[in-house]
């Protein structure tokens, strides 16, 4: 009997040795070719993810990057992130590379929890419904469309402050940034305005955003389960108001221009085919999470910046009242006015340089390819960073110092500033986003100035920055 279970407990650990073996085998296989670039590959599934993740978390996420630019004397390096292999491409060059490169050797690579979340990207993928994405929104977002916006946007951010921040000492600005936003992409998107209709949509919304980019583990208690459940509602919320809004249009209660909803609504593809309801529903979901999470995290910035910064927040008072003092009394914003909003739009892009919203993004090599004498094989991953060249300071000297100068004249070289990544990929909702931001501030300033109540408040990036307690201020009305 002994000699049963010893043989038994000899095959276990046999089987359980061959399997890790071949983890292993498998996980350095995709790492072995000619000249590839230095870097280290970690352990099978993990790889490096945990220090690539953990960086973030103590609010240093430039720092995996440039220990490794260090430790290898190069600006590309290999490494294994989210269970993929992987290079880095760091610097402007790198950045000039992998956007002047899209749709050549390179296309847009998502991780899997996004196709997951997005169930209508499964039938092609999530890469060709970006690519449809493009498409439809350059209408919507371009200045020349967003002219029409700017007092209905003027008009959404003076009831946030009327009802969020008037008549309080205190308040958290991040979630009160994120309240905004939202509400503003609502209205614009859907033309919902009715804040107990938005306020439906906003906790199951954060919880999906909250976990979109996480290990896709579909069990309960998960940030990725949970996510699942919040798009299932809120995808049947949205086909309730697709269904309304097809009614609508039917009998003329409805504009075919008003909103990218009808746009959708009545747009066809090559074929003369109108695109389905769950098809619009997980465009009009992704629209909200690309409107609204980058802008209120460089939103909340802004207001600690200015906090810390009083010679920078006198001249942005400055300029806001110089265009609020113009207008007659109840006047909204136009076009004209955000242009004058120089200074103002010059503190914002140096905010968003030292705590870019979007830290970087993943490519995918189609083919195999050379970049600065490595080769790179095809289906590797790729990743840009921000903060390779934000924080660099041969693209920005003084890399750490507040200096809004830098964007004045003809700016920072090119490929070195990109919050909004480059090239064909550049996110097509960055005018939107200018719009947004700076009418905010100009709302905010012309109402207070603010202390911060946390001095120390650790900065956390988790996909993107945040302050840890959500930026808690004191307000100081302005005397009438």
């Amino acid at each position: 009997m002994e000699a049963f279970f010893l043989s038994l407990l000899l095959i276990s650990v046999l089987s359980v040795s061959i399997r890790l073996y071949l983890l292993f085998y498998k996980h350095r296989s995709h790492f072995t070719g000619p000249n590839l670039p230095p870097g280290k590959i970690g352990w099978p599934m993990v790889g490096e993810s945990l220090e690539f993740l953990s960086t973030g978390w103590k609010g240093h996420p430039e720092k995996f990057i440039f220990d490794r630019i260090s430790k290898y004397s190069s600006e590309v390096f290999k490494t294994s992130l989210l269970g993929e292999p992987a290079a880095v491409f760091a610097g402007a060059a790198g950045n000039k590379f992998l956007f002047s490169n899209e749709n050549k050797l390179v296309h847009a690579w998502w991780p899997s929890s996004v196709d997951k979340v997005f169930p209508s990207s499964t039938q092609t993928s999530s890469k060709e419904e970006a690519k449809k994405m493009r498409k439809l929104l350059p209408q919507f977002l371009k200045p020349e469309a967003l002219q029409r916006y700017t007092g209905i946007m003027d008009h959404i951010a003076q009831r946030h402050f009327a009802d969020c921040w008037d008549n309080r000492d205190e308040v958290i600005v991040f979630p009160l940034a994120k309240r905004f936003t939202f509400w503003l992409a609502c209205r614009l998107f859907m033309s919902i305005e009715d804040p107990a209709h938005v306020a439906k949509f906003e906790k199951p919304f954060h919880v999906l955003a909250s976990g979109l980019i996480t290990i896709p583990i579909d069990l309960p208690g998960t940030p990725f389960h949970r996510a699942i459940k919040a798009s299932n509602f809120i995808r049947k919320e949205l086909r309730a108001i697709i269904k309304q809004r097809k009614i609508d249009l039917a009998e003329s209660k409805a504009s075919k221009t008003q909103d990218i909803l009808s746009h959708m609504l009545l747009a066809t593809d090559e074929d003369g085919c109108h695109m389905n309801e769950m098809n619009i529903a997980d465009k009009i979901l992704g629209l909200l999470i690309g409107g609204h999470d980058t802008a209120s995290s460089a939103i909340t910035f802004l207001v600690k910046y200015m906090a810390e910064l009083p010679h920078i927040y006198e001249k942005v008072y400055k300029e806001q009242m110089e265009i609020a003092n113009s207008k007659a009394p109840g006047e909204l914003l136009n076009w004209d006015d955000v242009q004058k909003m120089r200074y103002s739009w010059n503190v914002a892009c140096e905010v968003m340089r030292l705590v870019p919203p979007l830290q970087g993004a993943f490519r995918e090599a189609i083919t195999d390819f050379v970049f600065n004498g490595f080769s790179i094989p095809k289906g590797w991953k790729l990743y840009w960073s921000a903060n390779s060249t934000h924080k660099s300071p041969e693209c920005f000297p003084q890399p750490e110092k507040f200096d809004p100068t830098r964007f004045e004249g003809d700016g920072p070289a090119p490929y070195t500033f990109v919050p909004f990544g480059g090239g064909p990929r550049m996110c097509p909702g960055k005018e939107y986003a200018r719009l947004e931001i700076l009418i905010f501030m100009h709302n905010l300033v012309k109402r207070f100035k603010w202390d911060k109540l946390l001095p120390d408040e650790k900065i956390i990036v988790d996909p993107m920055p945040m302050p840890a307690k959500g930026l808690p201020v004191r307000l100081h009305p302005h005397k009438p």
